[in-house]
């Protein structure tokens, strides 16, 4: 499966912070939004990074209640893996375990366009595993 079809069924909003905002903004922003991570852009198109959950946590260990005084340009992953729409669900899903991050912003043309996390591919193969189990039944059984 491609994953311009799964931004098709999920669609391609994207929850975006500017790199300026405070770590309690990205906070409630992660909470409004109901998701993982934030892709850090300062006009939604461009990817200047992505802060995640696991950022603030990893902080929070190291830095301590001065976490909260960070930016998101600070505690960001500056260097962030992207796919285009013609990506495969194979593809990323092996990219994403390798490099043990579970969101990636989907670009066209240098422009984002949408996000996938690991549970979108997931979801996404097991739909194509059952495709494929009911096939098999259907043709073992001649229908």
């Amino acid at each position: 499966m491609r994953i311009s079809q799964i931004l098709r069924r999920k669609g391609g909003d994207v929850a975006t912070i500017e790199p300026t905002a405070s770590i309690v903004d990205v906070i409630s922003s992660l909470g409004t939004h109901g998701v993982g991570a934030l892709v850090v852009s300062s006009d939604g198109k461009t990817i200047g990074g992505i802060i995640s959950e696991r950022d603030i946590v990893r902080s929070l260990a190291t830095l301590g209640a001065d976490t909260l005084e960070a930016t998101a340009a600070e505690l960001m992953t500056a260097e962030v893996f992207t796919c285009e729409l013609d990506a495969t669900t194979e593809q990323l899903m092996s990219e994403m375990t390798k490099g043990r991050f579970r969101h990636v912003p989907v670009v066209e043309a240098g422009v984002l366009v949408g996000i996938i996390s690991i549970g979108d591919v997931v979801n996404a193969r097991v739909d194509e595993l059952e495709i494929e189990r009911q096939q098999l039944t259907d043709y073992i059984s001649g229908r």
